[in-house]
């Protein structure tokens, strides 16, 4: 993640709803994202750095699969998932102190869409 336009880093994000549509994917996308170093998505989740705890909670929501993958729904889900956290309302899974939020979205034909998100 390039912190050109946004002034974000991956090290500013507390929550992320990744598009976990398969095993493989959510590795290469940690790694994309620059939450994991190259090379370094097993050691990162074997770290417990994607969940409470860790350096980023991600898919706090239980992700993709965990819904059933529904197309066209899914990044709307993350979206309320992140609005959510922001606001503190996402009671159980809750990261505490969420001030920035990160979306990830694959679509069909290869569309991929990431977004921040920050409380005004």
């Amino acid at each position: 993640m390039s912190t050109r336009s946004s002034g974000v880093g991956p090290e500013d994000v507390d929550v992320v709803e990744l598009h976990d549509c398969f095993t493989a994917n959510e590795l290469l996308t940690y790694e994309a994202l620059g939450l994991a170093e190259s090379g370094g998505a097993e050691r990162f989740i074997w770290d417990g750095d994607n969940t409470y705890g860790g350096k980023v909670v991600t898919n706090p929501s239980g992700g993709l699969l965990s819904k059933g993958h529904p197309l066209g729904a899914t990044g709307l889900a993350q979206c309320a998932e992140l609005v959510w956290q922001l606001r503190g309302d996402a009671q159980d899974r809750q990261v505490e102190g969420a001030r920035t939020a990160l979306q990830h979205n694959l679509g069909l034909g290869g569309a991929c869409v990431v977004s921040l998100y920050r409380p005004a």
